[in-house]
């Protein structure tokens, strides 16, 4: 029975030894040697995934050294500022892990087709590694914009979210923010203010890092691309021939360094993953570094953050610009679980409304009768959300009065139902008119969109689209907005659409238009799915990832296939920034076996696949005209929901993954938080016709208990059970066939 227990299951064992061996070395080092840095001496103590709060993040100066630093005891990043700004330290102070290399400018500009440099030092000769002893003797080199003044300030919202909604986390991130300011001598940029901004947060092993520029020469400025960072980052690996893997980490490729994520605010393209939709992070070659061991300098291992294509942004005389938004998470581990872990922790901290997770129904309705009727039953059966889904009858384009006052009545009827309301609207894969489309600068005609035709955003449509949205859902009072399609990275060739002067700007200045709809949303307290990842700029859920098609299987087949779509989905994302999707009535095609509907008929399906969402803190899109056909279905609705309700805390937690569906044998995952009475929460499947019993290797270091758990299965008696050494227990489970077992666990 034992030899059943994966490997995958001792993630804990990680982070026990990694900071028990930290604090080993350094006690240790600290006895017998005085060489030791004391640098180390400030090596996380305790694991900030369990507990973070004895990492609050300062500024300070070190005069003696003309340094800055950004430091929370996890992370410590230093500047020296005289003669000029440069990053002279970046310390992962969890594993000690130096990140830097070498000096480079701060940030570069492209202006008028010139590149110009936003401070850096000059002088190193070895770029294989950076003795501070060096520093010294660096000089202000050729960088076009050099350090004038630096303020630190509180860490104040990227964005005022507003919600009445339930949500895991409704606090702002804490931190402070250190700006530098530049300007330049050059004729050709006086007065021109560039301001790098970078921010440290309580808590995590994070900076977040932008730019400000501001454009006071009195003249319009060609600003072709902003490079908002540039770091020399010690190399992954190292291969004597072979070449870059450069922006990717490919089998055939060196691998690129996985002591840092990056996350900005640029990423599109439908994959509702942020890796695959990320645009601005390029891994690339530094053939300064001449005593790297790859004998063509093709290391993989300088770091520059900026939109793959130029923005081509005209600045107009007094006009300001900001750059995109960089996340850099320091990682201290290889393990999938513990940097899935971290990055959801990012989420959760400096993205709370990603935390916002009402439970909504899907409704396909025909007229007004058929909403009431829906929301009477969300009403009935604890549902907090209806959604008015693709092929409804409610159009958020028409502003007529007519219709104003129509959704408006309906709004109102569901608020006193205390039930929130909204709507979808497709933005892409429609044609308007030659005049609005998306122009091929290929061909000079509509077409070569990503959808193939597409609306642009920046021509009279796209706006009058926006400005119709924002006064649909601002006089009707809608809380949640389903956004399909929105612009995935089109560029456009048109030269008469007045949100763009032409092909330069056609991208950066559609995705700052979808962006603003998302951040004016988030601010006025709308709830909004969207699927690409927008979440930076106040989106709240993106899709799971699924084959639309497989909805016309059978309800057995799409049962396992969505247990591995939330297995799959939920490694980088937490429960809540996801939605799956249960066809109540035909979709995609399909026969009888694939629907629900008449609901009485497939009661245990239903429960089923409820469990299986509800279960993973997971809301799916419950698509058809009703919840419930009979007081037998509406009491199995209620029953999953009361359950979740009443557990809803631990089940929008983060998720530790057991065991992968495949229709052979169990699968499950586990949810986990120190903070709750509720440590942790097991669910477990069985897709078999008979009854399976298994003794399971349960991984408990991530609830935070140390010697002992007290576990109840379903609705039976606790029993205590002893952790081992590397903090797991084992625990016999029977499993009724094809059916769902949960497990609750407390101190």
């Amino acid at each position: 029975m034992k030899r059943l227990i994966f490997s995958a299951l001792k993630i804990s064992a990680y982070s026990l030894l990694i900071f028990n061996t930290v604090l080993v070395k350094a006690q240790t080092a600290g006895q017998s040697s005085k060489v030791w840095p004391s640098a180390t001496t400030s090596l996380a103590k305790q694991d900030w995934l369990l507990n973070n709060s004895a990492y609050p993040a300062k500024i300070y100066a070190v005069p003696e050294k003309k340094e800055l630093v950004l430091d929370n005891g996890l992370l410590k990043r230093t500047f020296r500022i005289s003669p000029d700004v440069a990053c002279v330290d970046f310390l992962n102070q969890i594993t000690g892990q130096q990140l830097l290399r070498a000096v480079k400018p701060e940030a570069r500009l492209i202006i008028d087709g010139k590149n110009y440099n936003v401070g850096g030092l000059y002088g190193q000769k070895e770029n294989a590694y950076l003795l501070p002893s060096w520093i010294a003797d660096f000089k202000a080199g050729d960088s076009s914009f050099h350090y004038v003044s630096h303020q630190i300030t509180e860490l104040k919202p990227f964005l005022n979210w507003k919600t009445k909604m339930w949500a895991g986390n409704k606090n702002q991130a804490a931190g402070k923010v250190l700006s530098f300011t530049y300007q330049s001598d050059l004729p050709a940029l006086k007065n021109i203010e560039v301001q790098v901004n970078y921010a440290i947060y309580d808590g995590l092993p994070l900076i977040t890092k932008w730019l400000n520029i501001k454009n006071n020469s009195g003249k319009t400025l060609q600003l072709d691309q902003v490079v908002n960072e540039v770091l020399a980052v010690v190399e992954e690996e190292s291969a004597v021939v072979g070449a870059s893997s450069l922006d990717n980490t490919t089998a055939r490729g060196m691998k690129v360094p996985q002591g840092i994520y990056l996350e900005s605010n640029f990423a599109f393209n439908n994959a509702m993953r942020y890796p695959i939709s990320d645009q601005s992070t390029h891994w690339k070659i530094d053939k300064s570094y001449t005593s790297q061991v790859n004998y063509d300098f093709n290391t993989p291992c300088l770091l520059e953050v900026h939109p793959s294509r130029n923005i081509g942004v005209q600045l107009k005389a007094g006009a300001s610009f900001q750059s995109i938004r960089t996340n850099e998470l320091l990682m201290d581990s290889y393990d999938r679980e513990r940097r899935g872990l971290a990055i959801r922790k990012m989420y959760r901290i400096t993205m709370p409304w990603t935390t916002a997770n009402p439970i909504f129904m899907h409704l396909v309705s025909k007229n007004d009768q058929e909403v009431r009727t829906a929301i009477d039953q969300c009403a009935a059966t604890g549902y907090e959300a209806l959604i008015l889904s693709f092929g409804s009858h409610c159009n958020m384009e028409d502003t007529t009065a007519t219709n104003i006052n129509k959704w408006k009545t309906l709004t109102d009827y569901a608020h006193a139902k205390g039930i929130f309301i909204g709507s979808y609207s497709l933005f892409s894969s429609r044609k308007i008119s030659d005049a609005d489309d998306v122009i091929d600068p290929k061909t000079g005609k509509p077409g070569g969109a990503f959808f193939g035709n597409a609306p642009c955003f920046g021509s009279n449509w796209g706006l009058g689209y926006l400005k119709s949205l924002k006064t649909f859902m601002s006089k009707t009072g809608f809380d949640i907005f389903e956004n399909d399609g929105p612009y995935p990275g089109d560029v456009c060739a048109s030269t008469s659409h007045p949100g763009h002067e032409g092909l330069e700007d056609s991208q950066w200045k559609q995705m700052e238009l979808q962006k603003s709809l998302y951040r004016w949303c988030n601010e006025q307290g709308i709830y909004v799915n969207a699927p690409d990842w927008y979440f930076m700029d106040g989106t709240n859920k993106v899709g799971i990832g699924y084959r639309e098609v497989n909805f016309s299987l059978s309800r057995e087949q799409q049962m396992i296939l969505n247990r591995q779509n939330i297995f799959d989905a939920t490694w980088d994302e937490i429960p809540s920034m996801v939605w799956g999707f249960v066809p109540l009535t035909k979709y995609q095609g399909g026969g009888p076996e694939a629907v629900l509907e008449p609901l009485k008929d497939h009661l245990k399906d239903y429960e089923q696949l409820m469990m299986q969402y509800y279960g993973a803190g997971i809301q799916a899109c419950y698509r058809g005209p009703r919840l419930y056909d009979t007081e037998e279905t509406k009491q199995t609705v209620l029953k999953v929901i009361d359950w979740y309700k009443e557990n809803r805390d631990i089940l929008n937690s983060d998720i530790l993954h057991l065991r992968r569906a495949d229709g052979r044998d169990w699968d499950g995952l586990m949810h986990v938080n120190p903070k709750l009475n509720t440590k942790g929460m097991i669910l477990v499947y069985n897709p078999l016709k008979e009854e399976i019993r298994r003794e399971l290797k349960i991984p408990m270091y991530y609830t935070g208990l140390k010697n002992t758990a007290s576990v109840t299965v379903q609705n039976g008696t606790s029993k205590k059970y002893t952790l081992d050494r590397e903090y797991n227990i084992l625990l016999p489970v029977v499993m009724k066939p094809e059916s769902y077992t949960w497990i609750k666990i407390k101190e």
